[in-house]
């Protein structure tokens, strides 16, 4: 009985074998790489957690701040009321802000206080006259 085919279908197999073996070696070692690297991300957004709690509890509370929506007039009108002395008007307003005196921005700036008014910011001192609320 020949035995030699059945020893070169081993070797075959036990090449496979150790060929896959070595090919998920080389997984598992770019793994543990990828897991250091996660687990490093992980320390520093730890420490980056710690350093801005730390900072915000030593941060002054704003007294009265609301949440204002995301546009950049609403800090620049509240600077303005801020620093008013007496109520202003919707194109005051937006004379301020350096907007064009068209009626579309003068009517812009106008529901951006009105919205002020709502969130409790401003005040209507008569009708389409604004102040801060004290």
């Amino acid at each position: 009985m020949n035995i030699q085919p059945l020893v070169d279908a081993l070797g075959i197999q036990e090449d496979a074998a150790r060929a896959m073996a070595d090919d998920l070696r080389t997984q598992i070692d770019e793994l543990q790489v990828r897991l250091r690297e996660a687990e490093t991300h992980l320390e520093h957004l730890a420490i980056t957690r710690k350093t801005v709690t730390t900072l915000a509890d030593r941060i002054p509370a704003q007294a009265n701040s609301p949440d204002l929506p995301e546009h950049p007039d609403y800090p620049r009108i509240l600077a303005l009321f801020n620093e008013a002395t007496g109520p202003l008007r919707a194109r005051d307003v937006c004379q301020a802000l350096d907007h064009e005196l068209l009626p579309m921005n003068i009517e812009g700036t106008r529901a951006k206080l009105k919205r002020l008014v709502k969130l409790d910011v401003l005040a209507e001192a008569d009708a389409g006259s604004f102040t801060r609320r004290r």
